[in-house]
């Protein structure tokens, strides 16, 4: 089912997938990480003008990792704006997307920590270093094949 947006960016030749509508009906879709820049600018240009949140996550160990968008249509007098969820997926080996930090302000400390937890690097961030781990830390700890330094478990105890 293909939802207004998605129509709107096939009229116009812009290469997505839609993957359906949340449990809110809110529509999601998916964008190739070198296409995500430029569809960002055209997304803001067309009136969303509100990053809501964004937050990344694993989406299975050893899988890809995917970066998501909550954008909002502010507009005055509308009581209900307009959402759209955009999910952007990279390989885990290789894990690069455009920053969107000169779209949206608001994903500077966003993007961090996205890259501070699970490595994914926003290429072109002013400031893309670790927000919540110390510099020293290694690995990004909440990817699902994250083994915690200096972990012993407990085997055998009684």
């Amino acid at each position: 089912m293909q939802g207004r947006l998605s129509a709107w960016l096939v009229k116009h030749g812009l290469i997505h997938r839609s993957l359906g509508f949340d449990y809110q009906g809110i529509e999601t879709l998916q964008i190739k990480s070198e296409d995500w820049h430029s569809i960002a600018v055209i997304l803001y240009v067309y009136g969303y003008n509100y990053l809501r949140s964004q937050c990344a996550y694993d989406v299975a160990p050893g899988g890809l990792l995917a970066s998501v968008y909550h954008l909002t249509r502010i507009e005055c007098g509308i009581d209900q704006p307009e959402e759209i969820c955009i999910k952007v997926f990279v390989p885990r080996k290789n894990p690069v997307i455009p920053s969107i930090f000169w779209v949206w302000k608001s994903a500077d400390f966003q993007e961090r920590e996205s890259y501070d937890m699970l490595g994914i690097s926003y290429y072109n961030h002013p400031r893309l270093k670790r927000i919540l781990m110390p510099e020293s830390w290694i690995g990004w700890p909440l990817r699902k094949d994250y083994i915690a330094p200096n972990f012993y478990e407990i085997q055998d105890s009684h």
